[in-house]
């Protein structure tokens, strides 16, 4: 069994200091980097993002910069739907979703402008659609968190998706169907499997009876309480609970090694609204969250993969290098409708 040892928790604190200490010395140059304006005016950000992740950061620019800032908070799917709804009428400034997939919702409808060159420069052209509509803002990896108590990883686990169908994990699996990020891995399982075995992959695991939570935090905390053996979830929601509970909390992360649907590395994201009235802010605000200052607080603080080249990644973190990371572009994740309808189809999600 893996273990989290003190020295790791001590770790832990150092990693955040030091991305304080780095955040903090770095604040002037991107001040600078921005060129914020004497009359700082604001900005309206409707986020996919909850406000515990996001919200710090957000806080930041506002001190940094003097811009007001407006968010409007909800799920990725429910902020595209608004966006929509409101169509020419949005005063939305920047779109800041969870996934590629609800991005594309609205980009396909024309509401968004191309971003500019030199912010899209900043970020790998893996981490950006193709027609420089979105840009990636962090990466999350999709993993396995199984029970310490339970499972051993290296006897017990399977190294891809498919070996979860095996009737063994009857009543052992969590899973949460509505959520972006796994409705993001099924729209990755559609695009690198096709739609047949991709619905076969449904069905099996619903035949295992797993047991479906609202997001993927309560489902981190099933496993870890026991309840459940194995979870499908993202990386990082585990080290909230490590850096809460240490090693009295029973659960790791196992990454899969298949370079599949499983080994997903997607991004969050960004996109600028056409009929937003704040267009240097939207602009100031992609360069302000692709500055070191920001890369740096969400590896050091919410325990994502940085975008940008010169900062520190979190020790905690797996090397991108050994993650066996599937091998597709964040444009064949765009498909969500397509993820729903199989969704609905399977009888997973209303």
């Amino acid at each position: 069994m893996f273990r989290f040892f003190k020295k790791d928790m001590m770790l832990l604190f150092v990693v955040i200091f030091a991305s304080s200490v780095l955040i903090a010395c770095e604040a002037e140059e991107t001040i600078k980097e921005i060129e914020i304006a004497n009359d700082p005016g604001e900005l309206v950000v409707y986020s996919g993002r909850s406000s515990s992740l996001i919200g710090p950061i957000i806080k930041q620019f506002e001190e940094m910069t003097g811009i007001e800032v407006r968010v409007k908070y909800g799920k990725t799917g429910e902020i595209a739907a608004v966006l929509l709804e409101e169509g020419s009428k949005s005063p939305a400034d920047i779109f800041f979703a969870q996934d590629p997939g609800g991005l594309a919702v609205v980009v396909n409808n024309g509401m968004t402008e191309k971003i500019n060159s030199s912010i899209l420069a900043k970020v790998p052209s893996w981490a950006q659609s193709v027609d420089g509509m979105w840009v990636g803002t962090s990466g999350r990896a999709r993993t396995v968190v199984y029970n310490t108590a339970n499972i051993d990883p290296l006897t017990d686990l399977p190294e891809t998706l498919q070996g979860f169908c095996d009737s063994k994990w009857k009543g052992r699996i969590g899973w949460p169907p509505t959520n972006g990020s796994f409705q993001a891995m099924i729209t990755a399982m559609r695009s690198q499997w096709g739609e047949d075995k991709a619905r076969e992959w449904l069905e099996c695991i619903k035949a295992n009876e797993p047991i479906a939570y609202s997001k993927n935090t309560p489902t981190v905390a099933a496993v870890g309480a026991g309840e459940i053996d194995v979870g499908f979830v993202n990386h990082y929601y585990l080290y909230r609970f490590l850096a809460e509970s240490g090693d009295s909390f029973e659960a790791r992360n196992h990454y899969l090694n298949s370079k599949g649907p499983g080994s997903l590395m997607m991004v969050a994201g960004a996109a600028v609204l056409k009929t937003g009235k704040n267009k240097d802010n939207a602009d100031r605000f992609l360069n302000f969250i692709l500055s070191r200052v920001a890369q740096q607080y969400f590896t050091g603080q919410t325990y994502e993969y940085p975008l940008v080249e010169g900062v520190i990644v979190n020790r905690l973190l797996t090397h991108l290098d050994d993650l066996n990371m599937a091998e597709l572009d964040m444009t064949d994740l765009e498909d969500l409708a397509g993820t729903q309808d199989l969704l609905r189809e399977v009888g997973l999600i209303d």
